[in-house]
């Protein structure tokens, strides 16, 4: 059992491609022993390739499952029925996002399973919800468009865009993990487990923030702004001499910092962009006077004058330079894990979550198909380690 703030605890994973792996990976870098039940055919992301990475494996599935136990179980056959079952009964987290009903079928749903395992913590993930929306194939381009996301993004005067990760899918993740300890924390007072269901579409709207309470605050829609930002200006991508980047000046003390160190410090006091609201209502014309200026020198040379007057600015980043910036600031944003049986290396981001006194352990590298059948039998008998129910 691997050392960490959840050492003890067991999850039963069932879920498949991301918003599930992604949470059940966050459990596992804190010490959960995961075991990932697998079909034999695996994963739909072991097979989404290219990229692929040195050994030849998918990069997507290897994103979201290291530190994970590998088992197959065909639950079409009666003998690997069981073996999930048996799992399931002795685990303190099962995470699932099948479509509603497969797991009633199986008799792996939460009342089957509660019988035998009082204190389970049964964490069900759907795209649209276990009423109406059941039926409704849960994924994230779909719950991006249906969900209004892209009706936000992308340029004014261009087609409606999807954001360039899946991240209805990530956020959905997130909320999985925190109903999941948030269930966790109950049962320390009251010894009994809960249910936790998330969904794709109640995720994004929660996440639309203020542009969902504009919405719902005036009866009006918004429409996208490219890179603009509806309340605040200048908050957006401009192009210097050789490529983009961008300001974000979140209010009127930085404003007046960023027109000095642009070299037109009137612009401050200037009746159309004193304030941030005159800045918003006048965001055109502050454009046209920024866009020139901006131009003369390079993107990096401006990031280095307004980092200097504590103007927030910066490069628009490749995926690769963005993590060369993270590493240049002490961050540490890669983990190494490695197979001690056979070598085999990832490459992955590490957690973002930092904990002073119990940080999380990046141990394995996401594993192969059935990697852990031989320990099986250690997968289901009940661990004296694990929380007492």
């Amino acid at each position: 059992m691997a050392d960490g703030i959840l050492s003890g605890l067991r999850v039963a994973d069932f879920s498949r491609v991301l918003a599930g792996p992604y949470a059940t990976m966050a459990l596992a870098d804190f010490g959960a022993d995961v075991v990932k039940i697998e079909s034999p055919a695996g994963d739909d992301t072991r097979s989404w390739r290219p990229p692929v990475d040195e050994a030849g494996e998918s990069t997507y599935f290897g994103a979201v499952n290291r530190n994970k136990r590998s088992v197959v179980c065909d639950l079409a056959t009666p003998e690997g029925l069981a073996a999930a079952r048996a799992l399931a009964e002795t685990a303190d987290v099962v995470v699932e996002n099948f479509r509603p009903g497969v797991m009633e079928r199986f008799g792996l749903d939460e009342d089957s399973l509660r019988a035998a395992n009082p204190g389970l913590i049964y964490c069900s993930i759907t795209g649209f919800g276990r009423a109406e929306g059941a039926g409704l194939p849960g994924y994230d381009l779909l719950v991006q468009a249906v969900g209004g996301l892209m009706s936000i993004t992308g340029a004014p005067d261009g087609e409606p865009s999807k954001v360039g990760v899946a991240l209805v899918d990530v956020l959905t993740g997130q909320n999985a993990l925190a109903g999941i300890l948030l269930a966790l924390r109950e049962r320390d007072s009251t010894g009994v487990g809960s249910r936790v269901d998330v969904d794709l579409l109640g995720s994004l709207l929660a996440a639309l923030t203020n542009q969902a309470s504009s919405t719902l605050a005036t009866g009006r829609s918004p429409g996208r702004l490219g890179n603009a930002h509806p309340s605040i200006a200048p908050y957006e991508l401009f192009r210097a001499a050789d490529r983009e980047l961008v300001l974000a000046v979140g209010n009127d003390r930085q404003f007046a910092a960023f027109a000095a160190a642009i070299g037109l410090p009137e612009l401050a006091a200037d009746a159309r962009f004193a304030t941030n609201e005159e800045r918003v209502h006048h965001r055109a014309a502050l454009r046209a006077v920024l866009e020139p200026a901006l131009a003369a020198r390079p993107a990096a040379d401006w990031v280095a004058v307004f980092g200097a007057a504590r103007v927030p600015a910066g490069l628009v980043n490749s995926v690769g330079e963005a993590f060369a910036f993270a590493d240049s600031l002490g961050l540490d944003p890669v983990t190494t894990t490695a197979d001690p049986a056979t070598g085999r290396t990832s490459r992955q981001p590490a957690t973002p979550i930092h904990l002073s006194t119990s940080p999380a352990v990046h141990r394995t590298p996401p594993p192969l198909l059935g990697a852990h059948e031989p320990q099986w039998l250690d997968a289901v008998r009940p661990s004296t380690e694990r929380t007492t129910r």
